[in-house]
């Protein structure tokens, strides 16, 4: 599922199902925790892909703040770096939580165009093991991605790889709303 975004010479946002290491744009985003230590899900699948490497470059930027992102490069990875993002634990909504992942978000574009990257791919960040509502997270991911899309960036292409069909399903609903509204 593809959607330009208007007004912006041409920009995209696609949505795959799939498996965000085999991915082939300038970046790839990891749902890390503030450690950086590697872990479950995306965040494990990561690092075992891209290999020893990453986590020595993790280990060396000694952590990341809830609501921010740091770069790696991306080992044996396809991607030419990994952003590593920290989003929020979900705690019921009353602390920051929607600022937070939409900071993880902002942040992991900033750091794209810091580099002069043209594509970027992202996971579902924090709707896994930190129990972010699907529902709730999508909406915050297109909207950020698209604000940045609109403005003065390198980016012009944001692909996000979701990794079942419930995540797939919610991220095309939050879509389709992004394009009728």
């Amino acid at each position: 599922m593809k959607y330009e975004i208007s007004g912006t010479g041409g920009r995209t946002v696609e949505l795959v199902l799939g498996d965000i290491t085999r991915q082939e744009t300038d970046a790839i985003v990891n749902a890390a925790n503030s450690g950086l230590r590697g872990g479950a899900g995306v965040d494990g699948a990561i690092h075992r892909a891209g290999g020893p490497g990453v986590m020595k470059e993790c280990r060396e930027l000694g952590g990341c703040p809830t609501g921010s992102a740091c770069i790696t490069t991306a080992g044996r990875l396809k991607a030419k770096f990994v952003i590593h993002a920290v989003g929020p634990i979900w705690s019921g909504g009353g602390s920051n939580e929607a600022g937070l992942l939409a900071g993880a978000y902002r942040t992991s574009l900033d750091l794209a165009k810091k580099h002069g990257l043209s594509s970027i791919s992202f996971p579902s960040i924090s709707t896994g093991a930190y129990r972010y509502p699907l529902e709730q997270a999508a909406p915050i991911a297109l909207e950020t991605v698209e604000d940045h899309l609109k403005g003065d960036t390198s980016v012009s292409r944001v692909v996000f790889v979701l990794f079942n069909q419930a995540t797939f399903d919610a991220y095309a609903a939050a879509m389709a709303e992004l394009q009728v509204g």
